[in-house]
């Protein structure tokens, strides 16, 4: 299967095999407002057996588009795994597509909060103060959300722990 890695279990020696190329970008198939991948997932995997698991170790790397959580621009950020482990469990003898585990090892090793400052090209990576509501001007012309006075909803929970505290 083209864009796939295949590992043949009858032909895999003893002591392990390397196993390196590159899978096309198409195979994240990621949401669209998600981050988006601009170039292949490259490997360069060991993949060896043991009992009824085939662990893969080496480097995979993928370059992808984040949006920064601070400025809002994208920006490129490779996601490179150097010392990856994958392990797949071995249902049956054949073929094993080890495709899907190495994709989801670089998603779970997504950055949380993606910031520009740490791209492939890293940017200036500033909050932009008409947003800041303590440097905000009052002729910046954004529009101040307006602020409740008071919240019933926290007096009635505070009736319930009152409850809780009689005998």
């Amino acid at each position: 299967m083209k864009g796939r890695l295949m590992i043949d279990l009858a032909n895999l020696p003893e002591e392990g095999k390397e196993f390196a190329g590159e899978l096309p970008k198409e195979i994240f198939d990621l949401p669209e407002g998600d981050a988006q991948p601009v170039g292949p997932l490259e490997y360069e995997v060991w993949a060896q057996r043991f009992g009824s698991e085939l662990l893969l170790t080496g480097v995979l790397t993928a370059p992808f588009e984040f949006t920064c959580v601070r400025t809002l621009h994208p920006f490129v950020q490779t996601i490179r795994l150097e010392n990856a482990a994958v392990s797949i469990e071995i249902e049956r003898e054949g073929e094993i597509d080890a495709t899907d585990a190495m994709r989801e090892e670089v998603l779970i090793n997504f950055p949380v909060d993606p910031r520009c400052e740490e791209g492939d090209v890293p940017q200036k990576c500033e909050i932009d103060s008409r947003y800041l509501s303590v440097d905000k001007s009052a002729e910046d012309e954004l529009p101040t959300p307006p602020r409740a006075e008071s919240d019933d909803r926290w007096s009635a929970l505070d009736i319930l722990k009152d409850l809780k505290d009689q005998p």
